[in-house]
């Protein structure tokens, strides 16, 4: 009750304040958008230009400036990136890295795509900015600008909350087309089905490359305030689309959300509909429980739903205790750092 009176009261208080970026953040409230791919067409929108909080799809930035430095053979795939205090203190969803470790620019790629970590994305902006996350999210902003995405503004690599860090869902799309355009070396990472890390199997999470026939990447996104986010791309025949929705109240509203779009933008194009790979199934929060009670876990047909809601792990806060011997080492390290009053989803 408190933190949603606190959260509410923020709200009100930039409004009122005349932040812009503040306006406009309407969980529940959907911002949708689809085009063409290759001819840049606009199949279809609502609310486009409408400034949201990006979540997680602020990693898409992230991910376009590491394949911009490796096509410019500024960094190599298996240079190693070392983690700082700062980039292992991220909250979840993370992979747990320990300071003073290092781990592949390959490594933190996959751990964007897949698992959405935090971590690794603070980790490799620091890497990427000269050892300053907040450089590093100036040079996304530039990069922003120079795409045409007047209305983002990046304060952090992972898109963990920050009033400041505002997008579109039409920006949204103009950064998926140039990651397909301008990098198509590099766009399988966002269709690896899993990698291992530290002989740990970590899979990718996307919902749509499940269950949506032609869909190959790109990302998913969950904060409180952003709402249910996520930036797709499908593949039919010689089409291909880029969709994006921002702000939905769930994530299989928000799958059901993308694959209605995608379908319209399909036949308008001309490209004959086809079946979901898998149903999108809201299963109620009783029957979700007693499934968590008996297995830990829920299947519908081949799909894993978390307990409680459908969700995928990378948008999902992790609880302290698998992170537990890292946090202890790094209030080792770091004595006068102060353990953060609640966790913040990406």
């Amino acid at each position: 009750m408190r933190y949603s009176f606190c959260k509410a009261l923020l709200l009100c208080t930039m409004t009122v304040a005349g932040i812009g970026s503040a306006r406009a953040q309407y969980a529940g409230h959907v911002s949708s958008f689809v085009m063409d791919a290759h001819t840049g067409a606009v199949l279809s929108q609502s609310d486009a230009d409408l400034q949201r909080y990006p979540a997680s799809l602020t990693k898409l930035m992230t991910l376009y400036l590491a394949f911009r430095a490796l096509e410019a053979h500024q960094i190599t795939l298996d240079q190693e990136i070392p983690v700082s205090i700062h980039a292992s203190m991220q909250a979840p969803s993370k992979l747990g890295l320990v300071p003073g470790t290092r781990f592949t620019v390959e490594q933190a790629i996959l751990a964007l795509v897949t698992k959405s970590a935090n971590d690794a994305a603070c980790a490799l902006g620091e890497f990427l900015g000269g050892g300053d996350e907040v450089q590093f999210a100036q040079l996304m902003t530039q990069q922003a600008r120079s795409l045409g995405m007047s209305n983002t503004t990046f304060r952090n690599a992972s898109g963990l909350p920050d009033p400041d860090q505002v997008t579109t869902a039409r920006d949204l799309g103009t950064l998926a087309q140039h990651l397909i355009a301008d990098f198509p070396q590099y766009y399988h990472y966002f269709d690896v089905p899993s990698f291992y890390f530290h002989r740990r199997l970590i899979p990718n999470h996307d919902p749509m490359l499940k269950i949506y026939a032609g869909a190959d990447g790109l990302k998913t996104g969950y904060t409180d305030l952003a709402g249910h986010n996520l930036v797709t791309s499908a593949a039919r025949g010689n089409v291909r689309l880029i969709g994006v929705v921002m702000g939905s109240s769930s994530n299989s509203r928000r799958s059901m959300e993308m694959a209605a779009i995608l379908d319209q933008g399909f036949a308008a194009e001309g490209v004959a509909a086809e079946p979901l790979l898998h149903p999108v199934v809201t299963h109620s929060a009783p029957l979700m429980a007693r499934a968590s009670r008996r297995r830990g876990r829920f299947m519908h047909q081949g799909v894993m739903m978390a307990a409680g809601s459908p969700m995928e792990v990378a948008d999902a806060s992790v609880g302290g205790r698998r992170y537990g011997r890292v946090i202890r080492r790094v209030r080792m390290l770091a004595p006068g750092h102060r353990k953060a009053k609640h966790r913040t989803k990406g």
